[in-house]
Parts: structure tokens; sequence; C-alpha cells
């Protein structure tokens, strides 16, 4: 039997072809204007109209998402029919929490390669301001004895066993960031990560003012214009940028916030973490076969990708993982790579990733290295801000970095980068992408 490196020297080549997104739009505490198939289409429409093929050319469309609502059950199929890719286009959807974008990137790489597919659609899209408000288990309880009460005493019976604390609502989003398994949200395994690496509070609040900073100079100069698609909703309301960036902070005004998950001596903030956003995003993959055929110019290849898994308690610390696993196979190391896309869950989790590869403890017993895997030049790495400044759409990130990742590195002439995510219940996703010779 092959070996993975024998099986990837005769496989198909993966190439990208274009990629767009939707603005990021912060929730603001009531359902945005676009559900996750709306901010899929606004992107989709403009992305397929620059193509030189017909929207039918596609063999198929897959779409990360996290916070599927119920009117869009299986919303790659219904983004792909609203899109007009055609009645007879299979498409579906996957979800592996804040990897699911990366995951429908992966996914269709693997059809190409095998050669079971030339040209594939994929993306993510997540509207968490949608999150449901969902009824109490003791509401679910005293509703269904309701409704299976059969006399009018019995309904009287039940009806009388209400609660007024029944009324209050379970807030979806809250137990989706909560791990099941450990009981911890997602903040506080941000907080253990910090104890573990002695990442401070300050430290913390700069790196968020940093990703403000970047993505406000990347705004201003202009070098998102191709990559983020504007979104006009049905109230006729135009939304063209990222609007989470706050240009004008300060680390005075960061030091005020209070942490919100260990308080009073927590490190992490709201200021310091990722934001609630809705967001969508596509990326085009084809084979040779496909560029071909339709005169296509790729961007970029897809070398090769690495999923990985550890403790969820420590879950924000799994790019460390997977991000060293792919060099290793691959026989690159930390300064063969020019570019780095590492998602901003949390400032004190990406810290703690880069704290994590200098540790020579850490890098001998867990990494399985000689010696530690070296400090990340900081002006290679989220170059353009990340999910503090910009959001995170927990179903789209994955798909951001890689597109991202790309436009960033053609624009400085840069020929290899990898983008990874953390991924909540402990695992993580990493990608190795080259560009190619003509565009580096």
């Amino acid at each position: 039997m092959a070996t993975r490196d024998q099986t990837a020297s005769v496989a198909e080549p993966v190439y990208i072809i274009d990629g767009a997104r939707t603005p990021f739009l912060k929730a603001r505490g009531r359902p945005g204007p676009f559900t996750p198939v709306d901010l899929a289409v606004q992107c989709g429409r403009p992305l397929l109209l620059r193509q030189p093929f017909p929207p039918q050319a596609f063999d198929q469309v897959i779409l990360g998402c996290v916070n599927v609502i119920s009117e869009e059950m299986n919303p790659a199929r219904v983004a792909a029919l609203r899109l007009g890719l055609g009645e007879a286009m299979p498409a579906f959807t996957v979800q592996i929490n804040c990897g699911s974008g990366m995951q429908s990137i992966d996914t269709a790489a693997k059809y190409i390669r095998e050669g079971s597919a030339d040209l594939i659609l994929a993306g993510g899209a997540e509207a968490l301001s949608h999150s449901p408000l969902l009824l109490s288990q003791d509401a679910v309880e005293w509703l269904s004895d309701l409704q299976q009460a059969k006399s009018v005493a019995a309904k009287m019976q039940a009806a009388s066993q209400f609660q007024p604390a029944m009324l209050k609502p379970v807030i979806g989003i809250e137990r989706g960031l909560t791990d099941p398994i450990t009981e911890l949200n997602m903040g506080q395994t941000a907080e253990v990560v910090a104890h573990l690496f002695g990442i401070t509070r300050q430290q913390a609040d700069e790196y968020a003012l940093e990703s403000h900073k970047r993505l406000a100079h990347a705004q201003t100069e202009g070098w998102l214009d191709d990559e983020v698609m504007p979104a006009m909703s049905n109230a006729g309301e135009l939304y063209r940028a990222d609007d989470g960036v706050r240009p004008d902070n300060s680390l005075a005004a960061l030091a005020k916030l209070r942490p919100v998950f260990e308080p009073p001596h927590g490190q992490v903030t709201a200021g310091n973490s990722s934001q609630i956003t809705d967001g969508a995003s596509w990326v085009i993959l084809a084979s040779e076969k496909a560029v071909k055929e339709h005169g296509l110019k790729p961007i970029a290849k897809i070398i090769d990708s690495q999923w990985s898994a550890l403790d969820p308690k420590i879950m924000g610390l799994g790019p460390v993982l997977a991000v060293t696993e792919l060099l290793k196979r691959n026989g690159q190391g930390k300064d063969d790579i020019d570019l780095w896309e590492i998602n901003e869950a949390f400032a004190a989790q990406v810290l703690g990733c880069l704290a994590a590869w200098e540790d020579e403890d850490f890098c001998r017993t867990v990494l399985g290295l000689e010696q530690p895997f070296g400090q990340l030049d900081r002006e290679r790495l989220n170059v353009d801000g990340g999910a503090i400044s910009l959001g995170h759409p927990v179903g789209t990130s994955g798909n951001r970095i890689v597109l991202h990742l790309v436009n960033a590195m053609r624009r400085k002439k840069l020929r290899r980068g990898i983008a990874t995510e953390c991924i909540g219940g402990g695992q993580a996703g990493a990608m190795l992408i080259e560009m190619l010779q003509e565009t580096s």
C-alpha cells in the first residue's frame, strides 16, 4: 500500500482559482440582516459572475456551517440553488465547529486529488446573530404535559404547574460555545492556556490593539477590496466593509474592560476576544483538467493539510499540533513559511500557541521535537488583522483565513503560507498553501 507521501506525489494537483467573502458584520443584540444562505449568496453571485465558465460547470458545492437555522436545512444545497447552479448540482454541508470553512476546502481538495471531481465551490457561512433562543428543559416538560393532557381537569392540572422561571430562554450561542465534556466555555479554555504559558492581560490587550490597527490599515489601503464583496440587505442597506474594527482603540480603553470568563483576575475580555459576527466566504478549487478546459488562471496550489486533536480544556493549542505535524510530513520548518494565518479566537490563545512553540519542554514532550520549534516572526503573522478585529463567524473563519492568506501572499509576492485554527472541542486544522511561480 502506498504511503501518504507517495500517494500525494501522483495525485491530481488542487488549484485555488478565486474566492470572495462578505463583509463580516458584528452582532448587535438582535438578528442581523442576513441568514447564513443570504450571506453565501451575497458573495457567491459576484464571484461566479467574474468566472469564464457557467455556474453549472461545478461538480459539487460544499459549505461549512455550524449554526444552521431551521429554514435552511443543508444550507449548501439551498445556496447552490439560489446561486443558479442548477437542480442537478450535488451540495452538502460540513460541521467541525471553527474548522468548518477549512473542512469544506479540504474535503473538496480530496475529491479533486482522487480524480472524482474537477471543479468545486467550497465555502463557509455563519450568522451567529441568528442563533436561537431555546426553551429550558423544565419548560419543554411542562409544555409536553400540557399537550398530552386529554381532559379539561388534566389540562388545568398541567397548566397549574407553570412557573414564571420557565419563560427565561436558554441562549443557544452560550450553550454552543460551551464544551459538553469539560463544561468549560471557550473563553475559559483560553484562560487555561494563558495560565499555562504566563500570558498577561497587557500582552493580550497589546495583541488585540495590533489586530485592529492592522485591519484598519488594510481597509484604508484597499487591500481587501477584491476579497470583500459589498452586501445589500432586503431593506436596501449596503454593507461595504467589516464593521467590527475599532481604529481609534487604545490600550487605555482595553484596560478598562473587565474579564468576562474568570473575574476579577482573568486575562480574557471582550476586547481581546474574537467578535460574535455574521459572514460568508467562498473559494473555487479546480483540477488540472478544469484549468485547461475553462482557460483558468490558478493563483495557488494546496500542498497538504492536517487535522489534529487534544484535550478540550486546552483546545486553543490545537494549531501547534496540526502545524508541527504538517511541516514534519512535508520536510519543512518554520523558516520555510513566508506568511501565517492563525485564527484569532482569543489573543491569549494565539499568544499561547506562539509561547508553546518556544517552550523546550512542551516541544519535546508534546511535539516530539529535539529542539524548540522557535519564534514566529510577528510581522508575518495575521498581517491584516484577524478575528479579534473583524469577527469570527464560526463556520466561515477557516475558509476566510485560507482565502486571505492567498491574497496576502499574492500582494506581498511571497511563495508559501500556512492557515490554521483551533477548534472548539479540542481539535485543529492546518493547511499548507503554495503560490504558483508566475504569481510569486
